[in-house]
């Protein structure tokens, strides 16, 4: 792998103009404003690139509520408040969805955001059709729910308030210890049984997470969220993923040992997928940050996905094979094994579900 001269861009993952060729989008012109300002960032001809500043669209969407058939997912349907993520994480499988909309899958993903103010109004809607019958709600599936701009926005709180008066079960997934700001209502629902936190952490070096995944919260404060969400009786689980061969792999055994000292109830990990336009994203990253290490990782990565960059295929692209696939799962399950820790199952009760109330109107009971 070549090494880039260039220097890194500060507080973002993706690091040039990876430009996606699907959907027509490098022959459209419209794109001009972005691909002169990408082409000035890698050729550095006229000093350091400005600041990249983050933008937020609010949009209003006629539907909220996403199904799946997929076999290799637990659930069948989900929540997304937000378009983008601004965590910038370079290896999110997700970031290849901006390309439907004309945008990059790099910067444009954690720069150019979509916000859904009218989520909860909608998913209330939803939940009070005739037909609707529950299952649970995955929250975090594409973009995280509690990426910054929640802080401000408070669409999944109030996804989550919608949830509780219907006593519909949700699950969420999230980087950051931002999902204690809404404590109050996960504990509620866990007394129910209507709610499980899944926070994954990558590593326990701040210094590469600040690379890898730069506007996520720091290791620490992951951990300690999930110290605190055991502590208040909310199902929890430590995902550690993705495992990045010779990157954060060597964290592996200490974050499981970490977690079950905090009293979360399982974890699991999750190999590193490189779909469509993540795969160069994330080449571009090594060069940058790794040259030196850039084509082991990549080719331990094609060796757990049939000498591909990724495995695409339902039933295959979530279970590695070979030889350092199978060296992972024997150090998770030892380590496991050390920390008594498994891959729990929650079961969330779908039969307290009653429909919520439209039009403002209170319930009697």
């Amino acid at each position: 792998m070549e090494r880039r001269l260039a220097p890194a861009i500060s507080g973002r993952g993706a690091q040039g103009a990876v430009v996606p060729t699907r959907f027509g989008l490098a022959t459209r012109e419209e794109d001009g404003d972005w691909r002169d300002y990408m082409e000035q960032l890698v050729s550095h001809d006229e000093g350091p690139p400005v600041k990249l500043r983050t933008g937020v669209t609010e949009e209003f969407p006629r539907t909220i509520l996403s199904f799946n058939q997929s076999p290799d997912v637990p659930f069948d349907r989900s929540v997304n408040a937000y378009r983008g993520c601004e965590h910038g994480c370079v290896y999110c499988f997700a970031r290849p969805t901006h390309a439907y909309h004309d945008l990059s899958p790099g910067l444009d993903f954690e720069t150019r955001l979509f916000a859904k103010p009218n989520a909860a109004e909608l998913l209330r809607a939803t939940l009070a059709k005739p037909k609707y019958r529950p299952r649970p709600i995955a929250m975090g599936t594409n973009t995280d729910p509690y990426q910054p701009i929640e802080a401000r926005y408070r669409i999944t709180r109030q996804v989550l308030e919608v949830c509780l008066d219907a006593r519909h079960p949700v699950t969420i997934t999230t980087k950051s210890d931002r999902v204690l700001a809404d404590l109050d209502l996960l504990a509620e629902l866990a007394e129910r049984r209507l709610v499980a936190v899944a926070i994954s952490v990558t590593s326990l070096d701040p210094r590469l997470s600040g690379k890898l995944e730069p506007r996520a919260a720091a290791p620490v404060k992951r951990l300690q969220a999930l110290g605190r969400l055991a502590e208040a009786g909310v199902p929890t689980h430590c995902s550690v993923s993705p495992i990045i061969p010779a990157i954060t792999d060597e964290f592996m055994e200490e974050i499981v040992q970490r977690a079950a000292a905090l009293g979360v109830d399982s974890v699991g990990w999750i190999p590193l997928r490189l779909p469509h336009e993540v795969a160069p994203l994330f080449r571009e990253w090594l060069s940058v940050h790794y040259p030196e290490r850039g084509d082991k990782v990549m080719a331990i990565v094609r060796s757990i996905r049939g000498g591909k960059d990724n495995d695409p295929d339902f039933h295959t692209r979530m279970k590695p094979t070979g030889v350092w696939a199978d060296l992972f799962r024997a150090r998770f399950r030892l380590a496991c094994k050390r920390a008594g820790l498994g891959k729990a199952k929650f079961e969330l009760d779908c039969t307290q579900f009653r429909p919520p109330a439209l039009g403002g109107q209170m319930r009697l009971l």
